[in-house]
Protein backbone atom coordinates (compact mmCIF):
# COMPACT_ATOMS: atom_id res chain seq x y z
CA UNK A 1 0.00 0.00 0.00
CA UNK A 2 1.46 3.31 -1.10
CA UNK A 3 1.60 5.65 2.28
CA UNK A 4 1.19 9.52 2.27
CA UNK A 5 4.63 10.51 2.25
CA UNK A 6 4.83 9.00 -0.80
CA UNK A 7 2.17 10.16 -2.66
CA UNK A 8 2.99 14.09 -0.75
CA UNK A 9 6.40 13.25 -2.86
CA UNK A 10 4.97 12.54 -6.24
CA UNK A 11 2.59 15.71 -5.39
CA UNK A 12 5.88 17.70 -5.19
CA UNK A 13 6.99 16.31 -8.12
CA UNK A 14 3.82 17.39 -10.25
CA UNK A 15 4.11 20.84 -8.71
CA UNK A 16 7.42 21.36 -9.85
CA UNK A 17 6.63 20.07 -13.41
CA UNK A 18 4.03 22.68 -12.97
CA UNK A 19 6.28 25.65 -12.22
CA UNK A 20 8.41 24.28 -15.14
CA UNK A 21 5.58 24.54 -17.53
CA UNK A 22 4.24 28.15 -16.59
CA UNK A 23 1.03 26.62 -14.86
CA UNK A 24 -0.58 27.67 -11.29
CA UNK A 25 -2.38 24.74 -11.05
CA UNK A 26 -3.47 21.35 -12.54
CA UNK A 27 -6.95 20.19 -13.29
CA UNK A 28 -6.76 16.42 -12.80
CA UNK A 29 -9.59 13.76 -14.10
CA UNK A 30 -7.86 11.03 -15.59
CA UNK A 31 -8.98 8.51 -12.34
CA UNK A 32 -5.54 6.57 -12.61
CA UNK A 33 -4.01 10.04 -12.32
CA UNK A 34 -6.39 10.92 -9.32
CA UNK A 35 -5.68 7.67 -7.25
CA UNK A 36 -1.77 7.77 -8.29
CA UNK A 37 -1.72 11.41 -6.76
CA UNK A 38 -4.11 11.41 -3.54
CA UNK A 39 -4.69 7.33 -3.26
CA UNK A 40 -8.84 7.83 -3.82
CA UNK A 41 -9.90 4.68 -5.73
CA UNK A 42 -13.19 5.74 -6.49
CA UNK A 43 -15.10 6.51 -10.23
CA UNK A 44 -15.91 9.92 -9.87
CA UNK A 45 -13.51 12.84 -8.59
CA UNK A 46 -12.24 16.02 -10.01
CA UNK A 47 -8.73 17.10 -8.41
CA UNK A 48 -6.66 20.49 -8.41
CA UNK A 49 -3.17 20.68 -7.57
CA UNK A 50 -1.61 24.09 -6.67
CA UNK A 51 1.43 25.02 -4.84
CA UNK A 52 -0.48 25.16 -2.15
CA UNK A 53 -3.15 22.69 -2.09
CA UNK A 54 -4.70 19.80 -3.05
CA UNK A 55 -8.12 19.97 -3.67
CA UNK A 56 -10.44 16.79 -3.91
CA UNK A 57 -14.20 17.49 -5.20
CA UNK A 58 -16.21 13.80 -5.22
CA UNK A 59 -20.20 13.31 -4.73
CA UNK A 60 -21.96 11.77 -1.94
CA UNK A 61 -21.26 8.17 -2.43
CA UNK A 62 -17.88 8.37 -2.10
CA UNK A 63 -17.34 11.03 0.70
CA UNK A 64 -16.04 8.67 3.58
CA UNK A 65 -14.30 6.63 0.89
CA UNK A 66 -12.53 9.72 -0.58
CA UNK A 67 -11.59 10.76 3.64
CA UNK A 68 -10.08 8.12 4.20
CA UNK A 69 -8.15 6.87 1.39
CA UNK A 70 -6.95 10.55 0.07
CA UNK A 71 -7.81 12.60 3.84
CA UNK A 72 -4.01 13.12 4.43
CA UNK A 73 -3.33 14.51 1.40
CA UNK A 74 -5.66 16.18 0.09
CA UNK A 75 -8.70 18.58 0.99
CA UNK A 76 -12.23 16.44 0.45
CA UNK A 77 -15.45 18.41 -0.68
CA UNK A 78 -18.43 16.40 -0.70
CA UNK A 79 -20.66 17.81 -3.09
CA UNK A 80 -24.67 15.82 -3.43
CA UNK A 81 -25.40 17.76 -6.81
CA UNK A 82 -22.80 18.54 -9.35
CA UNK A 83 -19.18 18.04 -8.84
CA UNK A 84 -18.27 20.29 -11.36
CA UNK A 85 -20.49 23.53 -10.09
CA UNK A 86 -19.02 22.99 -6.93
CA UNK A 87 -15.19 23.09 -8.44
CA UNK A 88 -15.35 26.08 -10.23
CA UNK A 89 -17.31 27.82 -6.56
CA UNK A 90 -13.83 26.02 -4.97
CA UNK A 91 -11.17 27.39 -7.79
CA UNK A 92 -11.16 31.09 -6.72
CA UNK A 93 -10.24 30.33 -2.78
CA UNK A 94 -7.25 28.05 -4.13
CA UNK A 95 -5.42 31.64 -4.49
CA UNK A 96 -4.12 33.46 -7.12
CA UNK A 97 -4.37 31.50 -9.98
CA UNK A 98 -3.42 33.01 -13.99
CA UNK A 99 -3.40 29.26 -16.01
CA UNK A 100 -4.97 26.59 -15.02
CA UNK A 101 -3.65 23.28 -16.60
CA UNK A 102 -6.34 20.54 -17.52
CA UNK A 103 -5.48 16.65 -18.89
CA UNK A 104 -7.25 17.31 -22.55
CA UNK A 105 -6.10 13.84 -23.81
CA UNK A 106 -9.03 12.40 -21.28
CA UNK A 107 -11.24 15.14 -21.19
CA UNK A 108 -15.02 14.14 -23.15
CA UNK A 109 -16.04 16.94 -25.18
CA UNK A 110 -18.83 17.79 -22.67
CA UNK A 111 -16.38 18.34 -20.15
CA UNK A 112 -13.69 20.49 -22.50
CA UNK A 113 -17.00 22.73 -22.98
CA UNK A 114 -17.41 23.19 -19.16
CA UNK A 115 -14.35 25.16 -18.68
CA UNK A 116 -13.54 26.55 -22.78
CA UNK A 117 -17.33 26.56 -24.21
CA UNK A 118 -19.05 29.97 -24.25
CA UNK A 119 -21.38 29.01 -20.91
CA UNK A 120 -18.12 28.11 -19.23
CA UNK A 121 -17.94 30.39 -15.80
CA UNK A 122 -15.88 33.57 -15.62
CA UNK A 123 -12.67 33.73 -13.72
CA UNK A 124 -9.26 35.43 -13.44
CA UNK A 125 -7.81 31.82 -14.61
CA UNK A 126 -7.28 30.75 -18.52
CA UNK A 127 -7.02 26.97 -19.34
CA UNK A 128 -4.45 25.54 -20.74
CA UNK A 129 -3.72 21.84 -22.20
CA UNK A 130 -1.02 20.80 -20.31
CA UNK A 131 -0.37 17.32 -21.66
CA UNK A 132 1.09 14.20 -19.91
CA UNK A 133 2.32 15.71 -16.92
CA UNK A 134 1.20 12.81 -14.08
CA UNK A 135 1.77 9.65 -16.62
CA UNK A 136 5.14 11.45 -17.09
CA UNK A 137 5.31 11.03 -13.06
CA UNK A 138 3.86 7.43 -13.42
CA UNK A 139 6.60 5.87 -15.93
CA UNK A 140 9.25 5.53 -13.23
CA UNK A 141 7.78 2.73 -10.40
CA UNK A 142 8.77 3.67 -7.13
CA UNK A 143 9.36 0.40 -4.43
CA UNK A 144 5.53 0.24 -3.46
CA UNK A 145 4.32 0.41 -6.73
CA UNK A 146 6.93 -2.40 -8.25
CA UNK A 147 6.11 -4.98 -4.75
CA UNK A 148 2.26 -4.27 -5.69
CA UNK A 149 2.90 -5.62 -9.41
CA UNK A 150 5.01 -8.44 -8.52
CA UNK A 151 2.34 -9.64 -5.84
CA UNK A 152 -0.30 -9.23 -8.85
CA UNK A 153 2.30 -10.91 -10.83
CA UNK A 154 2.98 -13.67 -8.15
CA UNK A 155 -0.87 -14.27 -7.98
CA UNK A 156 -1.36 -14.55 -11.76
CA UNK A 157 0.87 -17.27 -12.15
CA UNK A 158 -0.54 -19.38 -9.36
CA UNK A 159 -3.94 -18.89 -10.82
CA UNK A 160 -2.77 -20.02 -14.01
CA UNK A 161 -0.92 -22.85 -13.06
CA UNK A 162 -4.61 -24.26 -11.03
CA UNK A 163 -6.06 -23.58 -14.17
CA UNK A 164 -3.53 -25.68 -16.33
CA UNK A 165 -4.66 -28.62 -13.72
CA UNK A 166 -7.79 -28.89 -14.93
CA UNK A 167 -7.33 -27.87 -18.93
CA UNK A 168 -8.29 -30.57 -20.97
CA UNK A 169 -9.69 -31.40 -24.67
CA UNK A 170 -12.86 -30.73 -24.98
CA UNK A 171 -13.36 -27.48 -22.52
CA UNK A 172 -14.38 -24.70 -24.07
CA UNK A 173 -12.30 -21.13 -24.72
CA UNK A 174 -15.17 -19.42 -22.16
CA UNK A 175 -15.12 -22.14 -19.83
CA UNK A 176 -10.94 -22.12 -18.81
CA UNK A 177 -11.41 -18.30 -19.07
CA UNK A 178 -13.88 -18.69 -16.30
CA UNK A 179 -11.83 -21.12 -14.48
CA UNK A 180 -8.49 -18.54 -14.41
CA UNK A 181 -10.78 -15.83 -13.67
CA UNK A 182 -12.31 -17.63 -10.53
CA UNK A 183 -8.86 -18.80 -9.32
CA UNK A 184 -7.75 -15.00 -9.71
CA UNK A 185 -10.43 -13.87 -7.73
CA UNK A 186 -10.03 -16.38 -4.96
CA UNK A 187 -6.55 -15.27 -4.52
CA UNK A 188 -7.20 -11.76 -4.03
CA UNK A 189 -6.84 -10.01 -7.64
CA UNK A 190 -9.16 -7.16 -7.58
CA UNK A 191 -10.10 -7.55 -10.63
CA UNK A 192 -9.63 -8.11 -14.12
CA UNK A 193 -7.36 -5.61 -15.55
CA UNK A 194 -8.55 -6.22 -19.12
CA UNK A 195 -10.77 -9.10 -20.54
CA UNK A 196 -9.08 -12.50 -20.35
CA UNK A 197 -7.96 -13.48 -23.77
CA UNK A 198 -8.32 -17.60 -24.44
CA UNK A 199 -7.98 -18.86 -27.65
CA UNK A 200 -7.28 -22.36 -28.92
CA UNK A 201 -6.22 -23.75 -32.34
CA UNK A 202 -6.28 -21.61 -35.43
CA UNK A 203 -7.98 -18.86 -33.25
CA UNK A 204 -4.40 -18.26 -31.55
CA UNK A 205 -3.73 -16.06 -34.38
CA UNK A 206 -5.60 -13.83 -33.10
CA UNK A 207 -3.72 -11.52 -31.15
CA UNK A 208 -6.48 -10.09 -29.09
CA UNK A 209 -9.44 -13.04 -29.95
CA UNK A 210 -11.59 -13.47 -27.49
CA UNK A 211 -12.57 -16.29 -25.78
CA UNK A 212 -15.80 -18.24 -27.39
CA UNK A 213 -17.71 -21.31 -27.44
CA UNK A 214 -14.86 -23.22 -29.49
CA UNK A 215 -13.86 -26.18 -27.92
CA UNK A 216 -9.99 -26.68 -27.54
CA UNK A 217 -9.04 -29.96 -29.22
CA UNK A 218 -5.76 -32.71 -28.45
CA UNK A 219 -2.52 -31.56 -29.78
CA UNK A 220 -3.68 -27.52 -30.48
CA UNK A 221 -2.16 -24.56 -28.92
CA UNK A 222 -3.74 -22.69 -26.27
CA UNK A 223 -2.99 -19.12 -25.65
CA UNK A 224 -4.14 -17.05 -22.52
CA UNK A 225 -3.37 -14.10 -21.92
CA UNK A 226 -4.57 -12.26 -18.68
CA UNK A 227 -3.94 -10.05 -15.63
CA UNK A 228 -4.30 -9.68 -11.79
CA UNK A 229 -4.72 -6.52 -9.61
CA UNK A 230 -3.19 -6.03 -6.01
CA UNK A 231 -3.89 -2.75 -4.94
CA UNK A 232 -4.18 -1.08 -8.02
CA UNK A 233 -1.56 -2.26 -9.57
CA UNK A 234 -1.18 -5.01 -12.65
CA UNK A 235 0.22 -7.94 -13.88
CA UNK A 236 0.22 -8.71 -17.26
CA UNK A 237 0.85 -12.19 -18.51
CA UNK A 238 0.18 -14.52 -21.75
CA UNK A 239 1.60 -18.26 -21.60
CA UNK A 240 1.47 -20.58 -24.88
CA UNK A 241 0.55 -24.14 -23.93
CA UNK A 242 0.32 -27.52 -26.06
CA UNK A 243 -3.01 -29.45 -24.91
CA UNK A 244 -3.22 -32.99 -25.08
CA UNK A 245 -0.66 -34.23 -26.80
CA UNK A 246 2.91 -33.12 -27.89
CA UNK A 247 4.01 -30.66 -29.77
CA UNK A 248 4.24 -31.04 -33.58
CA UNK A 249 8.03 -29.92 -35.09
CA UNK A 250 6.57 -27.27 -36.54
CA UNK A 251 4.49 -25.94 -33.23
CA UNK A 252 7.81 -26.26 -31.08
CA UNK A 253 10.36 -24.61 -33.72
CA UNK A 254 7.51 -21.82 -33.70
CA UNK A 255 7.37 -21.84 -30.51
CA UNK A 256 10.94 -21.72 -29.55
CA UNK A 257 11.56 -18.78 -32.26
CA UNK A 258 9.35 -16.52 -29.83
CA UNK A 259 10.87 -17.61 -26.71
CA UNK A 260 14.16 -16.86 -28.03
CA UNK A 261 12.82 -13.57 -29.00
CA UNK A 262 11.68 -12.62 -25.60
CA UNK A 263 14.33 -14.17 -23.83
CA UNK A 264 16.45 -11.70 -25.91
CA UNK A 265 14.65 -8.53 -24.79
CA UNK A 266 14.38 -9.60 -21.06
CA UNK A 267 18.12 -9.76 -20.93
CA UNK A 268 19.46 -6.92 -23.00
CA UNK A 269 16.50 -4.39 -21.83
CA UNK A 270 18.34 -1.40 -20.59
CA UNK A 271 16.96 2.01 -18.81
CA UNK A 272 18.21 4.71 -21.46
CA UNK A 273 17.72 2.65 -24.62
CA UNK A 274 15.25 3.61 -26.78
CA UNK A 275 11.56 2.06 -27.25
CA UNK A 276 12.62 1.25 -30.67
CA UNK A 277 15.99 -0.25 -29.63
CA UNK A 278 14.57 -2.41 -27.50
CA UNK A 279 11.18 -3.21 -29.94
CA UNK A 280 14.35 -4.28 -32.30
CA UNK A 281 15.95 -6.95 -29.91
CA UNK A 282 12.79 -9.18 -30.70
CA UNK A 283 12.01 -7.77 -33.97
CA UNK A 284 15.33 -8.56 -35.50
CA UNK A 285 15.43 -11.95 -34.82
CA UNK A 286 11.77 -13.08 -35.57
CA UNK A 287 12.23 -11.00 -38.77
CA UNK A 288 15.63 -12.79 -39.77
CA UNK A 289 13.82 -16.35 -39.24
CA UNK A 290 11.06 -15.64 -42.33
CA UNK A 291 8.46 -14.09 -39.39
CA UNK A 292 8.53 -10.58 -39.41
CA UNK A 293 4.97 -9.83 -41.46
CA UNK A 294 3.73 -11.97 -38.94
CA UNK A 295 4.87 -9.98 -35.76
CA UNK A 296 2.74 -7.11 -36.29
CA UNK A 297 2.44 -5.37 -32.27
CA UNK A 298 4.79 -3.69 -30.23
CA UNK A 299 7.53 -5.72 -28.25
CA UNK A 300 5.86 -4.33 -25.18
CA UNK A 301 4.32 -1.64 -23.08
CA UNK A 302 4.52 -0.04 -19.33
CA UNK A 303 2.44 -1.46 -16.64
CA UNK A 304 1.18 -0.06 -13.62
CA UNK A 305 -1.99 1.10 -12.29
CA UNK A 306 -3.17 0.67 -16.21
CA UNK A 307 -2.81 -2.28 -17.77
CA UNK A 308 -1.16 -0.01 -20.71
CA UNK A 309 0.79 2.90 -19.95
CA UNK A 310 3.90 4.73 -21.02
CA UNK A 311 6.48 3.72 -22.07
CA UNK A 312 6.70 1.48 -25.16
CA UNK A 313 8.47 -0.91 -26.27
CA UNK A 314 7.41 -0.36 -29.86
CA UNK A 315 9.63 0.58 -33.26
CA UNK A 316 7.84 3.95 -33.56
CA UNK A 317 9.17 4.94 -30.03
CA UNK A 318 12.43 7.15 -30.25
CA UNK A 319 12.45 8.10 -26.56
CA UNK A 320 14.41 6.65 -24.07
CA UNK A 321 13.29 4.34 -21.46
CA UNK A 322 13.62 5.79 -17.59
CA UNK A 323 15.34 3.65 -14.90
CA UNK A 324 12.46 2.47 -12.95
CA UNK A 325 10.02 1.68 -15.67
CA UNK A 326 7.87 -1.42 -15.48
CA UNK A 327 7.39 -3.27 -19.18
CA UNK A 328 5.52 -5.81 -20.37
CA UNK A 329 7.79 -8.27 -23.10
CA UNK A 330 5.18 -10.01 -24.98
CA UNK A 331 6.75 -10.98 -28.92
CA UNK A 332 4.36 -12.90 -30.59
CA UNK A 333 4.25 -14.97 -34.15
CA UNK A 334 0.91 -15.26 -36.04
CA UNK A 335 0.13 -17.63 -38.65
CA UNK A 336 -3.15 -17.16 -40.45
CA UNK A 337 -5.49 -20.31 -40.35
CA UNK A 338 -2.51 -22.46 -38.40
CA UNK A 339 -2.32 -20.77 -35.19
CA UNK A 340 -0.14 -18.30 -32.70
CA UNK A 341 2.72 -18.32 -29.88
CA UNK A 342 2.85 -15.20 -28.02
CA UNK A 343 5.44 -15.04 -24.63
CA UNK A 344 5.00 -12.69 -22.34
CA UNK A 345 6.45 -11.43 -18.54
CA UNK A 346 6.92 -8.29 -16.62
CA UNK A 347 10.13 -6.90 -16.24
CA UNK A 348 11.24 -3.87 -13.60
CA UNK A 349 13.67 -1.68 -15.72
CA UNK A 350 16.59 -1.52 -12.59
CA UNK A 351 19.49 0.77 -12.86
CA UNK A 352 21.50 -2.20 -12.62
CA UNK A 353 19.24 -3.92 -15.40
CA UNK A 354 16.73 -5.84 -15.98
CA UNK A 355 14.82 -7.64 -13.30
CA UNK A 356 12.05 -9.90 -13.36
CA UNK A 357 8.76 -9.40 -11.65
CA UNK A 358 6.72 -12.25 -13.42
CA UNK A 359 8.15 -15.89 -12.92
CA UNK A 360 9.52 -16.08 -16.57
CA UNK A 361 8.67 -19.72 -16.70
CA UNK A 362 8.64 -19.86 -20.48
CA UNK A 363 9.61 -23.38 -21.28
CA UNK A 364 6.84 -24.95 -23.26
CA UNK A 365 4.16 -27.11 -21.36
CA UNK A 366 2.70 -29.65 -23.23
CA UNK A 367 -0.29 -30.97 -21.08
CA UNK A 368 -0.32 -34.83 -21.69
Amino acid sequence: MVGADRRRERIDALIRALEAGGLDALLVTARPNVRYLTGFSGSAALVVVTRADVLLVTDFRYGAQAQAEAGAVARVVVERANVWERLFQELPGLGPLEWVGYEAHVLTVKDAERLTGPEAPAGPWRWRAAGELVERLRERKDPDERRAIRAAAELASLALARTLEAVRPGLTELEVAGLLEGHLRRLGSEGHPFPTIVASGPRTALPHARAGRRAVEAGEFLLVDFGATVDGYCADITRTVVVGGRATGSQRALYELVRAAQHRVREGLRPGMTGAEADALARDLITARGFGDAFGHSTGHGLGLEVHEAPRLSKTNAAPLPVDAVVTVEPGVYVAGQGGVRIEDDVHLSAEGPVLLSDGETELLELV
